[in-house]
């Protein structure tokens, strides 16, 4: 039933900022978990950051700790990444996804049920 569409992808110089969206249609987040996946090409998919919409406990990936900020507003059915700093071995395909909030703490693909297309962040050096 939920829709999801992740905005805010593009081509940033290392050490720069880029700021993603990802908005729900059809169902709000109200008692889902919202996360952040990446994958580079070649690479596994991999869980970057994820937060529960109930009580907004999060989880970030070691490689992003400190340099990217997962927020959400229920009212407007987004969640947002806010990526600083950013290098060039952050360049994958974003994508975001909906699952049970109890999934937040370790954040996996597998516990995630509904998925955005993705969009892309090219990190040049």
């Amino acid at each position: 039933e939920v829709q999801l569409a992740e905005s805010g992808g593009g081509l940033v110089q290392a050490g720069g900022s880029l700021r993603l969206s990802c908005s729900a249609s059809g169902e709000t987040f109200e008692g889902y978990a919202i996360g952040w996946f990446r994958q580079a090409p070649g690479k596994e998919r991999e869980g970057v950051s994820c937060i529960s919409s109930d009580d907004g406990s999060t989880y970030y990936d070691d490689s992003v700790k400190g340099r990217f900020t997962i927020s959400i507003d229920n009212a407007k059915n987004t969640v947002f990444l806010q990526m600083n700093s950013l290098k060039p071995e952050d360049t994958a395909n974003y994508y975001c996804a909906t699952g049970p909030h109890e999934v937040v703490p370790w954040c996996r693909s597998y516990g995630m049920d509904y998925w955005g297309k993705g969009t892309l962040v090219t990190v040049s050096s």
